[in-house]
């Protein structure tokens, strides 16, 4: 991977880091929606970061009266990002704007945990997750939600829109389930119950449309096969606390990244008979956010 020779840092005094998202549009650009107090109190922080030859710079920052627990890139402009906050709303923010946020979506009851622009051309559609045990459906042009889906018994903490089929998400939730969903049915598509723990992330495969990958309270990474969901195709050990955000790799169809509160990013090929690839120890706190570069690709 190359991850450990390039490392760069850069600090936020005061606030930690829940999600980290790179541009589609220009490289080296990485979103970061960061809170204060660990997310329990206090305000949160959308932070634009770009690398360049000095190392990385803050490009732009906005401010917000609640945490900040996810943000994603708009598919459609390369200026505008999208949040989930503690009091249950998304902001669209723009960044060519000194203030914001353009507008706010509150209908979430209780902290919008998750958000995800859509990934296929076909569609511009956000999808949220919440601790109110709701996901919600959004056209950014319109302003309030399409739809709610109902049906998880706990938290979601992770909604990721598939990038291969128009309109499917998945969501993952302390319920302990992986779930599909399609936006043209009312109810869920497919209950995968894929640990004995809560689930707090999740992830498609790029390069196979049925596979997905879920990362849990467990320690345990696993990958289902939405055509066979009885039994994981792979299973991975390693972290020794709960992993809080795993993401295929962009380049390989078998390489995968993961974070954890165990401080660790760990790389994995679910094909090799040693999966492990690497271990980064770089934090010195619960590592959070996570995301793989679609411009460079090496870089995390």
């Amino acid at each position: 991977m190359g991850t450990t020779a390039g490392a760069g840092a850069l600090r936020l005094p005061g606030l930690h880091g829940y999600a980290a998202e790179f541009s589609p549009y220009c490289p080296g650009r990485v979103a970061c929606a960061a809170a204060q107090y660990y997310g329990m109190a206090g305000c949160g922080t959308l932070a634009v970061l770009e690398q360049n030859e000095a190392g990385i710079v803050l490009l732009r920052s906005f401010d917000w009266n609640d945490g900040l627990f996810d943000v994603t890139w708009s598919e459609n402009n390369e200026h505008v990002l999208i949040t989930s906050s503690g009091d249950g709303s998304l902001q669209i923010w723009d960044m060519t704007k000194t203030k914001g946020p353009l507008q706010v979506y509150k209908e979430h009851t209780l902290e919008a945990y998750s958000v995800d622009w859509s990934q296929t051309r076909g569609e511009q559609l956000v999808v949220s997750g919440s601790w109110d045990q709701t996901a919600k459906l959004w056209d950014p042009a319109v302003g309030k939600s399409l739809c709610t889906f109902k049906g998880h018994e706990g938290v979601i903490y992770s909604t990721i829109w598939s990038p291969h089929i128009p309109g499917c998400f998945a969501s993952a939730s302390g319920d302990q389930t992986l779930r599909i969903w399609d936006v043209k049915t009312p109810g869920v598509k497919l209950v995968i119950p894929a640990h004995q723990a809560e689930i707090l992330s999740c992830d498609w495969c790029k390069y196979d449309e049925n596979l997905l990958v879920t990362g849990a309270v467990d320690c345990s990474l696993k990958g289902w096969d939405l055509r066979n969901v009885r039994q994981p195709v792979f299973v991975l050990l390693g972290h020794t606390y709960a992993i809080r955000r795993v993401k295929f790799s962009p380049f390989h169809a078998t390489l995968l990244a993961s974070c954890s509160y165990d401080f660790t990013v760990r790389f994995w090929d679910f094909s090799k008979p040693n999966p492990l690839l690497e271990t980064v120890e770089h934090h010195t706190e619960f590592t959070c956010g996570l995301d793989l570069s679609l411009h460079n690709r090496g870089q995390v």
